[in-house]
């Protein structure tokens, strides 16, 4: 048995120990090839793609419940719980809570919109960014005559269970200054956020405009304008509207079609430095 060992032919253990250094060598640039190419991925792109996705699925199914009216309960139980039990026609707090719903619920409004937004397409036009311009009075725009649209598409009643805290003049579902608001904001803040270089300014920027949107929504509920339904779908749809345009926003800045932000340009200048370096 021994004798027999003896003749086998050696093992090329240096060959193979050589293989397996240019194996493992292939492997970690291959890895290190993609987690470069995940790190220049946008997150926000990734992000944006989601939001339109679960956002769309979201809308569909509320409105699908509505229409049937299985929301009914839920939505006579939480609109009830913003107000008096013993008188459903006062608004739970004082009085001072009541107005101060009324300022928040402006934020949503038409004319407050129409004044943000203007000095934003005011500052891109000083700014000598025009296509970014158009493309922000596009993306405000666009919101606010999709919201109409599903308003007289869907035609549902307001809430007649208890007063109305303001006038309104058109249909519930989905809330326009719900939608309105989380089109506006949130794509202004999508805006904003690539001209910041810090993540902790680009988080704040967006947590702010998400925070406006939401007191928006429940406003509306605590006035008694709308019921809860109404602001999830608004959320939802001025959400996936704003994740549509900053996709749109960010295909077109990477064609050059719309001007670069500060930080892109500094970006790319670095870039070109870097080679001329290494050139």
């Amino acid at each position: 048995m021994v004798l027999s060992m003896l003749w086998l032919p050696a093992v090329p253990w240096q060959k193979v120990a050589c293989m397996a250094r240019d194996w493992s060598g292939a492997m970690k640039q291959r890895t290190n090839g993609l987690w470069q190419r995940l790190k220049r991925a946008d997150l926000f792109i990734l992000l944006a793609i989601a939001l339109v996705i679960g956002g769309a699925w979201l809308f569909i199914e509320v409105a699908d419940e509505v229409n049937e009216g299985a929301t009914a309960a839920i939505d006579q139980r939480l609109l009830l719980s913003l107000r008096n039990p013993a008188d459903p026609s006062d608004p739970l707090g004082p009085l001072w809570v009541e107005e101060g719903m009324r300022d928040v619920t402006a934020l949503g409004g038409g004319a407050i919109l129409l004044l943000i937004t203007t000095s934003v397409v005011g500052y891109l036009i000083i700014q000598r960014r025009y296509r970014a311009a158009l493309l922000v009075t596009l993306a405000v725009v666009g919101g606010s005559l999709l919201s109409q649209l599903l308003k007289e598409t869907f035609g549902r009643p307001r809430p007649d269970l208890v007063p109305h805290g303001m006038h309104v003049y058109t249909t519930s579902f989905p809330s326009g200054h719900s939608m309105s608001a989380a089109a506006t904001y949130l794509t202004l803040a999508a805006l904003l956020t690539r001209f910041q270089p810090r993540r902790r300014l680009q988080l704040y920027i967006m947590v702010l405009a998400l925070l406006i949107t939401g007191l928006v929504g429940i406003s509306r509920v605590y006035l008694g304008v709308h019921w809860p339904t109404d602001v999830l779908a608004g959320w939802t749809a001025g959400a996936v509207w704003a994740a549509l345009c900053g996709l749109v926003m960010s295909w077109l800045q990477h064609r050059g079609e719309i001007e670069q932000t500060p930080v892109e340009e500094q970006t790319t200048r670095g870039a070109e430095d870097e080679a001329n370096n290494s050139g």
